[in-house]
């Protein structure tokens, strides 16, 4: 990073430059940064930090009048959908270097360094941690405690998660282990060979999503192996702790997993976020072969089954289709810039309506949309997607919501009262399997 002029230090994770860190530094870069968005202004319907941004400067009469509270508010109410990058027309390779997303990023990393985390980023930025210690026979008392009011409003002074944010569900088991004790015969004459990344998500909290995989891959006969993993990081990045993303996190999985790639292995994800984080930031944070190795062969579940499609290894063989889907696709899956593989999934099945809900962010990302000074705005950000989703319930036939992301799940039940299910499970039903228990 020392080596990079003052325009392009913004876009690497190089937390050994000492001007990383400095606020004087990043003040410079955050004005510079700003006063091309300020004159731009594509993304002033994205997010509430663009919002927050363009008004103020209005205000001020200058944008160069914003002060240093400003800019905490502007990267405060970043929650790092990340839409605006793709959107911009002064990302790299343009002269400017513009990547506001990671420059977000790096102002939560210089904060956080000042102030430290609070217990409710600590919690948050612990996935792993946190589904351990819910995951056993104690997971039916913790989903009923996540239900009773008195425990939410303690656990909101205490965490700072606000008391009516529904909560992800606690389990006895981890898919991890139901796979391993599972030991699943591989096929002889495999058609695609998949290392699978399950993610926390599916790992703790809803491991229904790893088993319709599983029932889909077999049908496929595709050779499945879920190597030893951690966490994507993106959790921790998400509160500025960058060193911890890069060493703890994306430096061991792509070590685990750059291993089974040379042994003709790809790297298959079921939850967005996660694809996202390996695809384009591991290569960021490690700048190395290997990391550029596992991105290059990392795929969203819908894209790699659309792939097989392409190839001619997708049984097309639906015995169940559902007769009306709404999808929904997650933040984190359009800015893969890979089109929208989950809907074109979906619209193989026959007879199938599927609605495609394009009505914006649906609002949590991330742990944003858990904290109790957000939540109420995380529930307008998403308001198109869940007017999007009760409207999609009218006729003789009501549709099934569908999104790749769990947390929008988690926001479709919250403001539209409807259950969510992921594509793989949309497509499990409709090949008639039955799902393991």
């Amino acid at each position: 990073m020392s080596e990079l002029t003052g325009v392009e230090k913004s876009l690497f994770y190089d937390t050994s430059d000492p001007d990383f860190y400095d606020p004087a530094a990043l003040d410079k870069e955050m004005r510079r940064i700003f006063t091309i968005c300020n004159g731009c202004r594509l993304c002033f319907n994205l997010c509430p930090s663009f919002k927050y941004m363009f008004h103020t400067a209005d205000e001020k009469d200058s944008i160069e009048k914003l002060d240093a509270g400003d800019h905490q508010q502007i990267e405060k109410l970043c929650y790092q959908c990340k839409l605006c990058y793709p959107k911009c027309p002064y990302t790299p390779p343009h002269e400017y270097h513009l990547d506001f997303p990671r420059l977000m990023m790096r102002a939560r990393a210089v904060r956080m360094k000042e102030n430290g985390h609070s217990l409710s980023d600590k919690m948050l930025g612990n996935p792993d941690t946190v589904g351990r210690m819910q995951t056993g026979l104690q997971a039916r008392m913790i989903n009923r405690m996540n239900r009773n009011h008195l425990h939410r409003t303690l656990m909101e002074k205490v965490l700072g998660i606000h008391r009516d944010r529904n909560l992800p569900p606690a389990n006895r088991g981890t898919f991890a282990r139901w796979f391993h004790k599972k030991r699943f015969a591989q096929p002889e004459e495999p058609v695609a060979k998949v290392a699978l990344f399950y993610s926390c998500l599916v790992n703790y909290n809803y491991p229904e999503v790893g088993r319709a995989l599983m029932a889909v891959f077999q049908h496929n006969n595709i050779e499945v192996v879920c190597p030893s993993q951690r966490c994507c990081g993106m959790p921790k990045l998400d509160i500025g702790d960058v060193q911890n993303t890069r060493d703890y996190h994306a430096g061991y999985n792509v070590k685990q997993f750059a291993a089974y790639i040379r042994q003709g292995y790809d790297i298959v994800v079921p939850e967005p976020t996660c694809s996202m984080m390996i695809k384009t930031e591991y290569p960021q944070l490690l700048d190395s072969e290997d990391a550029r190795l596992v991105a290059d062969h990392t795929y969203d579940l819908a894209e790699f089954l659309m792939k097989l499609k392409r190839e001619n290894k997708l049984k097309l063989d639906f015995k169940e289709p559902p007769p009306r889907l709404a999808y929904h696709q997650p933040c984190h899956l359009k800015i893969q810039n890979m089109g929208n593989r989950s809907l074109e999934l979906l619209r193989l099945l026959p007879g199938t309506k599927v609605e495609f809900i394009n009505k914006g962010c649906c609002g949590v990302d991330g742990t944003w949309g858990f904290k109790k000074d957000y939540f109420e705005m995380s529930l307008q950000v998403g308001s198109g997607m869940i007017s999007g989703m009760q409207e999609a319930q009218s006729g003789d036939m009501p549709a099934q919501p569908v999104a790749d992301c769990s947390f929008c799940g988690l926001q479709i039940e919250k403001g539209a009262g409807l259950k969510t299910l992921h594509p793989i499970e949309v497509i499990a039903l409709a090949y008639g399997l039955e799902m393991y228990d």
